[in-house]
């Protein structure tokens, strides 16, 4: 009997169905990339708010004054008494009722009393300007409640992190396409019910729910792109990443043309709606289902990608030879059993890890260039194209372990350099960040292609989730990391990025190289990799 491998070489390792198959799929990585740097924009910042004195909205009806002339005589006597004060975290600790006159209410506290009124916290009666134009004007998310913002973007980190664990599990369990369809849907649900979220306990519950099936999609579109293509052509799984980017400069395009942020919400939302009629485009992986032991299926499959391929499978492939390990559903003990695999997990899970910390932290710490958001939102996601060019050209000439490598050495021998270069020297030390940044990039964009290397087929999307949810660890500690340490001293993030970049570009020396060697099947083919 003949093996996947050579079957697929017989009807085609990259031809005409799978590259319909791969730009399909690929539409996934703009709207995950959408979801994950929404928070820019669904929470944008915005000054034109202020506190309301109790009762000023009832008096202010009666007297007929204007949204401006309310604020005038709510926030005008507050910082004529205290220079300091906005009017917007606090308010003075009076209440206007009936008896307040029109053209000064203020009057009956005496002449020269507005800078000795007494003044109180506000807790909850905010007036916004734009009420509805972000996430912090929706459910007054400022002052004292301003982390709450912070908060959302770790929530839905935290969904991030469950459907690595649940999704992984299950797209190995029930089938690739399954999982990546049920999770197509649940992001489109949830986008709604988050965009029209009565309360923010609800967008929390939703959000987290979004980030979960959000997780689904991505891992599972990726896998499913790395497993239909021969061993030559698995760079695709670096230019689907490239979508993410192209998802991440697009976005700041939507968040301009619309001035909601449920409007953006549901722009990022509803687009997976459309990926569910995949399901009469998209096959399952034969992959996949040779593990499960469902052959004839696997085979029919094979037949169909020929056909679109202009080829003919030979008769006498009646069978294709499948695993001889028995179905088993996946576990954590299964990645770290043998030696082999326990070594690419850890190695792999630390790779991930430092990587999302410090592809994020960089973000963080440079911020972005100028003061146009839209604008500079879109620069910073055109500086990551570069890193796929550079991938692409370098990793089927001399390996993935290399590059691999370098770029891990190269990002933290820049953060180093950055870290110690004087400031009057501007332009040199945004340029050697910049070169930290791109090579973080490439870093985080090849732990992709190996991680799915280097796992056989029957623990692949359980083994690619598990590790990439530390990416998600990564995303939630990198701004508590980097704002305590900053407090210490500013340039002290950069150092301890230096020292966990180096060390993995050291480590991931160790793990087997997998160009030009095809997918394997069982653990005992990881075991064989040299």
């Amino acid at each position: 009997m003949p093996s996947f491998d050579e079957v697929l070489k017989e009807a085609g390792e990259f031809g005409r169905f799978q590259k319909r198959v791969f730009f399909l799929l690929s539409q996934t990585g703009i709207t995950f990339s959408s979801l994950f740097a929404s928070v820019v924009f669904l929470g944008r910042a915005s000054d034109n708010f202020w506190c309301r004195i109790p009762g000023a909205a009832e008096l202010s009806k009666r007297c007929g004054w204007t949204l401006e002339e309310e604020r005038n005589f709510t926030v005008l006597p507050l910082h004529l008494g205290n220079k300091s004060s906005s009017g917007q975290c606090e308010r003075l600790d009076i209440a206007w009722d009936d008896s307040v006159s029109c053209a000064s209410p203020l009057a009956h506290y005496g002449n020269h009393s507005a800078g000795h009124l007494p003044l109180t916290t506000c807790h909850d009666n905010w007036v916004h300007e734009q009420p509805h134009s972000s996430l912090i004007s929706e459910y007054n998310l400022v002052c004292g409640n301003a982390w709450m913002l912070d908060l959302s973007q770790a929530i839905l980190s935290l969904g991030f992190l469950t459907g690595a664990f649940a999704l992984g599990y299950a797209a190995d369990r029930y089938g690739r396409i399954l999982i990546y369809l049920l999770s197509c849907l649940g992001v489109g649900i949830c986008g709604i019910i988050v965009a029209f979220a009565p309360n923010f306990t609800v967008f929390l519950i939703f959000r987290f729910l979004q980030g979960v099936f959000g997780k689904g999609t991505w891992m599972t579109c990726y896998v499913i792109v790395t497993e239909i293509v021969g061993s030559d052509q698995r760079i695709v799984g670096i230019v689907i990443q490239m979508f993410f980017t192209l998802g991440i400069m697009i976005l700041p395009g939507i968040a301009y043309l619309i001035p909601t942020w449920q409007g953006i919400e549901l722009a990022i939302s509803l687009p997976n709606f459309l990926f569910l009629l995949y399901y009469w485009v998209v096959p399952e992986s034969p992959r996949w289902l040779l593990t499960r032991k469902k052959g004839e299926k696997a085979l029919k499959i094979m037949r169909n990608i020929a056909k679109h391929n202009g080829k003919f499978l030979s008769p006498h492939y009646s069978e294709i030879t499948i695993s001889n390990e028995e179905v088993s559903n996946p576990s954590f003990l299964d990645l770290v059993r043998t030696p082999q695999m326990r070594r690419c997990t850890l190695i792999l899970m630390y790779a991930w890890f430092t990587s999302a910390l410090i592809y994020q932290g960089l973000v963080m710490r440079l911020g972005i260039v100028g003061g146009n958001l839209y604008l500079d939102f879109f620069i910073s996601g055109a500086v990551e194209l570069p890193a796929a060019f550079l991938i692409i050209v370098t990793i089927d000439r001399i390996g993935r372990r290399l590059p691999f490598a370098i770029s891990n050495i190269v990002a933290g021998i820049a953060c180093l350099i950055t870290a110690f270069l004087p400031e009057d020297i501007p332009w040199l030390k945004m340029t050697v960040a910049m070169l930290g940044r791109l090579s973080i990039t490439i870093a985080f964009e090849v732990v992709y292609l190996v991680n799915s290397e280097l796992y056989p087929t029957t623990l692949r999307n359980f083994g690619v989730s598990l590790c990439s949810s530390l990416c998600d660890l990564g995303g939630i500690i990198a701004p508590f990391l980097l704002f305590r340490l900053a407090a210490i001293w500013l340039e002290l993030p950069l150092i301890i990025f230096s020292i966990l970049a180096v060390v993995c570009g050291l480590l991931v020396l160790l793990l087997p190289e997998t160009k030009g060697i095809s997918l394997p099947e069982t653990v005992e083919d990881v075991e064989q990799l040299s």
